[in-house]
């Protein structure tokens, strides 16, 4: 009879046919379904760029909650979109969740590939995180920071303003991530678009920018003095180091650029039950673990206050042509000569 019922239970959360159904309950009766179901399931399988760190203290406690198995591919947020498009183009749907950049999210929405979900933990979201559409989440917020090695460069004489970096003390001191194009075209929405390609065109023609591939390169260059001053990091990174004792800290040139990083759903997902239910613990109970690792939380009660900076958020809906125009024109900055 107890078998019976429970089968009854998890009925409704059983098959990739009858997904929308739960994907839609948000009642406060789901989690339990879902944690019974889960299990069964056994595991899910989630694509990711989350940082391998990160990912791996989010799978032991996930694992170590609901005894269900994380198997995760980790890639850069381009290349994990790149094989899920391949993966639809061969009709596989080999992931169950998949967890990346905002607009890597949003170019998966436009694919079809991510099913709609409502959950409690949405109302709990700071306001402009949450897509209309909800399709993804925010799992936590990516802020762009200005960087410095503090024996390198004292806090008196750090910049106020962009037209600052023109003086000619920061001539071979700056660096730059090679591929930073959307927190450069939603400073240049900010800055005025002619009037910042032009400043920053003439701070790179002066004084030259140090490029380096990667954020985790790029802070670690800070931290060990090689860039004196990165004009864009994440903030994560920075005051990670910055409390293990390492020669750094952060600042922000108004507007703070930020970038939600998010998780979303399979529309076809394998585990189903898994799938949602890895999703409501990113969300919701994995944001006290997240805030211990630095990051950014998009809930409300555990939002940070960044120091008082304004957040300007990058547009995680810009279409393809948007993006790729703003990587060229970023692309151009980066390889102008001094």
């Amino acid at each position: 009879m107890i078998c019976a019922f429970l089968l009854a239970v998890a009925a409704p959360f059983a098959s990739a046919q009858s997904f929308a159904e739960p994907a839609s309950d948000d009642s406060p009766s789901r989690h339990q379904r879902l944690v019974q179901a889960a299990r069964k399931e056994g595991s899910l399988t989630v694509y990711t760029s989350n940082a391998a760190d990160t990912l791996k203290v989010l799978i032991a406690d996930f694992e170590k909650r609901y005894g269900v198995r994380v198997n995760a591919w980790r890639a850069s947020s381009a290349k994990v979109l790149q094989r899920v498009v391949a993966e639809k183009r061969a009709n596989r749907w080999d992931f169950d969740a998949v967890s990346v950049a905002s607009p890597e999210l949003e170019a998966l929405v436009r694919e079809k590939l991510l099913q709609e979900i409502d959950s409690r933990w949405h109302k709990e979201m700071l306001e402009g995180t949450l897509p209309v559409h909800r399709g993804w989440a925010p799992q936590f917020i990516n802020v762009f920071v200005q960087a410095y090695n503090t024996h390198a460069v004292k806090r008196q004489d750090l910049p106020k303003r962009w037209a600052d970096l023109l003086e000619s003390r920061w001539r071979g001191m700056l660096g730059v991530e090679a591929k930073s194009g959307e927190w450069y075209c939603s400073l240049l929405k900010n800055l005025g678009e002619e009037k910042g390609t032009e400043l920053f065109r003439e701070i790179a023609a002066r004084n030259g920018l140090s490029v380096r591939s990667g954020n985790s390169v790029l802070a670690n260059m800070v931290v060990s003095g090689e860039v004196p001053l990165a004009l864009a990091v994440y903030s994560h990174m920075i005051e990670e180091a910055r409390r293990q004792g390492a020669p750094v800290d952060w600042f922000a040139i108004d507007p703070m650029i930020g970038r939600s990083n998010g998780i979303g759903v399979s529309r076809k997902p394998r585990h189903p039950n898994a799938a949602l239910l890895f999703y409501e613990y990113t969300i919701g109970d994995a944001q006290p673990l997240m805030l211990k690792m630095n990051y950014l939380s998009p809930v409300k009660k555990l939002a940070s206050p960044l120091r008082g900076a304004r957040i300007l958020f990058v547009d995680p809906a810009a279409d393809g042509a948007e993006v790729e125009r703003c990587d060229n024109a970023y692309d151009a900055l980066i390889k102008m000569k001094k």
